[in-house]
């Protein structure tokens, strides 16, 4: 079947748009996050798989307050063994803000005093690393 020339110029036209659409899109940067909050956690009764899978899930509970940008939540990884890397805690979970006072909004939340009123029995030690974000890709 034989397209047209009417067809073809169409065609063009509309893959055109398409390209000045993604091109406007990319020429229009996505606001980044300013902030990164990164807790580590140490249980009380380190190795327990009962109390790991808690606490995972008390702040995968955290994934519901707006403010977050984004939460992940992990375990040491088993990269190799150097003395630059501390594999000591039980459970991390790394979060992303746009400023500081959606941080602050975050620790006064409802949903984080609950998760922590639940979820402190399980830890011994916390330690928290916040980060103001001046460079990067």
């Amino acid at each position: 079947m034989e397209t047209s020339r009417r067809e073809i110029a169409a065609m063009i036209m509309l893959g055109g748009t398409g390209a000045a659409l993604s091109s406007a899109k990319a020429a229009t940067p996505a606001t980044e996050a300013k902030l990164v909050h990164h807790v580590f956690f140490w249980l009380k009764n380190p190795g327990s798989k009962v109390d790991r899978d808690q606490l995972i899930a008390g702040l995968a509970t955290l994934k519901d307050i707006p403010v977050i940008r984004s939460l992940q939540i992990g375990v040491p990884a088993s990269t190799e063994k150097r003395d630059v890397i501390d594999a000591s805690y039980d459970v991390t979970e790394l979060m992303y803000f746009d400023n500081l006072a959606d941080q602050k909004a975050y620790q006064d939340h409802p949903i984080h005093l609950a998760f922590v009123k639940s979820c402190e029995h399980l830890w011994q030690k916390v330690l928290v690393y916040d980060m103001e974000i001046v460079a990067g890709d």
